[in-house]
């Protein structure tokens, strides 16, 4: 007969094994999402077992916001958002005012076109923690994307704010110190040209230099450089050659571009090229498709 501890054993090892056969069903069973023109997207398969992992680390320490958080993780790694979703939800039921859940949260409320709610949950988030970049940039890309763009420019102007603090904070010559300003400055500046706030844009770009100093967000980098004139169409990427990310993160700051000054059907070919890739949880696919739909 089991012992009290053996019994939790037991059961701690049938969570893992049952667990672990959810990971390794094929992920393509069901659609993912539905997109904003109706296309079925499918997450992908948990091939090196990360969602399993995270879930036998959660087993033992349940009420771990970081180890929920560390799930939520891996289960978006592989796209699988509305398990994601489901995580972050049980998280708050025991911190709700965590919000690094609420940002978690509504980062994937935006990567399963529900922008609504995204909006709801990053707002509240903001509340909680207001010196907080990613919250602040999900939150200006959630009204973007619902064609908002006073709102989103209000939420940019406040990640602009939190990325200048947080440059001047970083040491001096560090490698990708400006990637964050680099960033919220595309965005920024994108959405004052939908506004029509020309005179804010070329503000915008007037801080940006070709001696910054990028890592990460060199396609960013690459599209400013070519609003300031400084790189040519051609420079940014062969859409013959590039991987649907390279295609999605590029082509919409290139489409938008166009459709900005007045070519909008160099625009809309463009984000048709994003749409019939394949990497469909990038924010430029996201902002194409929500384009289309509104042209729709």
């Amino acid at each position: 007969m089991l012992q009290a501890g053996g019994k939790g054993l037991l059961a701690l090892c049938l969570l893992s094994l049952l667990t672990a056969i959810a990971s390794a069903q094929p992920a393509a069973s069901k659609p993912e999402i539905t997109s904003l023109l109706g296309v079925k997207y499918f997450a992908q398969n948990d091939d090196k077992g990360e969602i399993a992992k995270a879930q036998e680390k959660l087993a033992a320490e349940p009420k771990n916001i970081e180890l929920l958080i560390a799930l939520g993780r891996a289960q978006a790694n592989v796209w699988r958002y509305q398990d994601a979703i489901a995580t972050y939800t049980r998280g708050l039921k025991l911190a709700p005012t965590n919000a690094m859940l609420y940002r978690h949260r509504g980062h994937r409320y935006i990567s399963t076109r529900q922008f609504a709610k995204a909006v709801s949950d990053l707002k509240r988030a903001a509340q909680l923690k207001t010196d907080d970049f990613d919250i602040w940039y999900h939150l200006g890309l959630a009204h973007y994307l619902r064609g908002e763009f006073a709102q989103a420019a209000a939420a940019y102007e406040k990640c602009y704010a939190v990325a200048e603090k947080n440059r001047a904070q970083a040491e001096a010559g560090k490698e990708g110190r400006d990637d964050s300003v680099i960033a919220i400055s595309d965005w920024l500046y994108m959405t004052y040209r939908r506004l029509k706030k020309d005179d804010a844009a070329a503000q915008v770009l007037a801080k940006i230099t070709p001696q910054m100093s990028v890592k990460e967000n060199k396609s960013y980098y690459d599209r400013l450089l070519l609003y300031k004139g400084l790189r040519q169409e051609t420079d940014l990427v062969n859409v013959e050659k590039a991987t649907d990310l390279e295609i999605a993160t590029v082509g919409y700051g290139l489409g938008n571009w166009h459709l900005y000054n007045g070519r909008p059907a160099q625009a809309e070919e463009l984000f048709r090229k994003i749409v019939s890739g394949k990497y469909w949880p990038a924010f430029g696919f996201i902002a194409a498709e929500a384009e289309l739909a509104r042209k729709k």
